[in-house]
């Protein structure tokens, strides 16, 4: 199974707008990230997207950084969209399933604006929380049983 870490955690009291790095947050069963304006019930609570993605945009001269595609956890040494829906990934205490990859992106919203092109739609996954627990950046993240579904 796939392991890696945390580089980032990142909130934003906005829907469509970049979000701000914090040490850790508390990631609340069947919520999302506390304090998180996507967060809620329903199947996209958490947003993850891959620091290998973000590296890919800055190698374009893109001036991004953590957060700045509004996602909520940014991981380092998993490939995020190769897991199917379904997958369960442990990160520090909490647990989370894999529920959605990629996404519509919002009409020219603040991150479309400030990037001029989102990846998220291609790159990011969305996760419900199982198991809930604060995690803090640099934990670890293991795949701990992958999905069926594609």
């Amino acid at each position: 199974m796939s392991e890696g870490k945390v580089v980032a955690i990142c909130i934003s009291e906005a829907k469509g707008t970049p979000k701000r790095p914090i040490p850790s947050g508390k990631l609340v069963r069947e919520w999302g990230l506390e304090g998180d304006a996507h967060a809620g019930d329903w199947h996209r609570q958490v947003s993850l997207l891959a620091i290998e993605s973000i590296e890919k945009m800055l190698a374009l001269g893109v001036d991004v950084e953590p957060g700045s595609f509004a996602e909520n956890i940014t991981t380092k040494g998993v490939e995020l969209v190769s897991l199917p829906i379904g997958t369960r990934m442990q990160i520090g205490g909490a647990l989370l399933e894999i529920t959605q990859i990629g996404k519509v992106c919002h009409d020219h919203c603040a991150v479309f604006e400030q990037v001029g092109e989102c990846i998220m739609p291609k790159e990011g996954v969305f996760a419900r929380v199982v198991e809930e627990a604060t995690v803090s950046v640099g934990e670890a993240i293991r795949v701990v049983e992958e999905g069926s579904e594609a």
